[in-house]
């Protein structure tokens, strides 16, 4: 009894560590899949809900360290500029959540844009 308890708990540990690093990914996953459907539904519902999963999925990710940072300390002036990339995103949506709310789903779309400068400026230096 004792051995499988042990080997319980050894296969729950291996796999929450695995699902920790794969957690940036998942993010990023997260956050393109919002983007496609910020930019491509006209129904507000819809879109303020990919705009909540963006924010949360941008939270998260500050959490995490870029493999291409991996071994830096988190106070390093690389892991700020990581961090500040996703505060800027973050703000950007918080703002396309105020224009949904205010029915403004042309204008979102429009503020949109700059999540994928924000995307694009970031990936060249972290991935």
């Amino acid at each position: 009894m004792r051995k499988s308890l042990l080997a319980l708990l050894t296969a729950t540990l291996l796999c929450s560590s695995l699902s920790a690093l794969a957690s940036l990914e998942e993010d990023m996953d997260t956050l393109n899949a919002g983007l496609r459907t910020v930019t491509k539904t006209d129904d507000a519902a819809e879109m303020k809900q990919a705009l909540i999963k963006m924010r949360a999925a941008a939270g998260d990710a500050k959490t995490q360290t870029p493999d291409k940072l991996k071994g830096q300390p988190t106070d390093s002036a690389q892991m700020k500029d990581f961090r500040a990339g996703l505060e800027t995103l973050t703000r950007q949506i918080d703002s396309n959540i105020k224009l949904v709310e205010a029915g403004d789903l042309a204008g979102a779309k429009a503020e949109a844009k700059k999540f994928t400068v924000t995307r694009d400026e970031n990936h060249k230096k972290f991935r």
